[in-house]
């Protein structure tokens, strides 16, 4: 009998205590929640659309859509921060996640504390635009008017502290100008008052004012990647007139802090697949975002990183929400 148990108790203590590869192996066994913090229809809701639609089928297991909009993703964020730290909440927010610390008086979470980042989905690249009534065909055309003509030029944007804003606040600091900011409900409205001419100029993720280039309503002066973009490789970089220029974001998958590493590398494994799935990768170009996966350790930098930069890019701004 002691025999026996000395053989068992080893048996018994390795299952015990090293639950985690096969935690990993079996997971996912039910479905998943994945919370996408921004309502349907926008990027970050396009690009969890396509990407967990392949998860279904490399897992086996649904990967269920859940939008909870609001507050700049700050409602959405809350409701993932307070789930169970089991892999089975997920949520799929952008770069905004690292500027809403830098905006709000509080949040009701830790930004960089309550999560862990899986690995970033696709890359946003920004373009900058103008109104055709605007005698500028390039970058540095703009910026040579915006010097002669002070104050007088108007830029839209999606609100204070958005993207849309934030690209262009950096651009008027690194370039010396000085340009008027219009915050509008949206980027759906402040596409609306470019097209009419009620602005002049505007950043914006290419992917919204795609159909506006198409039809020749806007012109495109330069994106806000390092470099140009195969969807739009005629058109510079903001960089080659602006050296060191350089502002684009992200869409990235997040569980709550505290999920067991093998859950995090088996999601970040499956993921990877799913953006390098030629049929994923080639819906995600479509709607002008390069699929952009990462180690949980690069997501983990470059949200520190982003952090960082979104802090001095929204004290340049001036931008607070209340």
């Amino acid at each position: 009998m002691k025999l026996r148990l000395r053989i068992a108790l080893p048996i018994v203590l390795a299952v015990l205590f090293s639950p985690l590869p096969a935690l990993a192996q079996a997971y996912p066994t039910k479905p998943v929640r994945v919370i996408v913090v921004f309502p349907p229809g926008g990027s970050n809701d396009v690009t969890a659309r396509i990407v967990f639609n392949k998860m279904n089928e490399i897992t086996g297991q649904q990967f269920v859509i859940e939008n909870r909009g609001g507050a700049a993703g700050t409602i959405g964020a809350d409701v993932v921060a307070k789930s169970p730290a089991d892999g089975y909440t997920l949520m799929v927010q952008s770069a905004t996640h690292v500027a809403n610390p830098h905006l709000y008086k509080k949040l009701p979470y830790d930004t960089l504390g309550d999560f862990t980042g899986i690995t970033t989905l696709a890359r946003q690249v920004g373009m900058l635009v103008v109104h055709p009534s605007l005698p500028v065909r390039t970058t540095k055309e703009l910026i040579t008017l915006a010097r002669k003509r002070p104050g007088e030029i108007i830029y839209g944007s999606a609100g204070n502290g958005s993207f849309v804003h934030l690209t262009m606040a950096l651009f008027d600091s690194m370039t010396n100008i000085k340009m008027i900011h219009v915050p509008y409900k949206g980027g759906g409205p402040a596409g609306t008052a470019i097209v009419s001419g009620e602005t002049q100029a505007m950043i914006a993720t290419i992917g919204s004012l795609f159909p506006h280039i198409k039809a020749g309503r806007v012109r495109p002066l330069g994106v806000t990647s390092d470099k140009r973009t195969t969807q739009f490789p005629d058109v510079p970089a903001i960089a080659e007139a602006v050296p060191g220029y350089e502002f684009t974001a992200w869409v990235g998958a997040f569980v709550p802090a505290g999920t067991p590493k093998a859950v995090v590398d088996k999601l970040n494994a499956d993921l990877r697949k799913a953006l390098a799935d030629p049929d994923v990768a080639k819906k995600l170009s479509a709607q002008t975002l390069d699929p952009m996966p990462m180690t949980p350790e690069q997501f983990a930098a470059r949200l520190k990183s982003d952090y960082d930069k979104y802090e001095k890019v929204i004290k340049i701004s001036g931008a607070r929400i209340d």
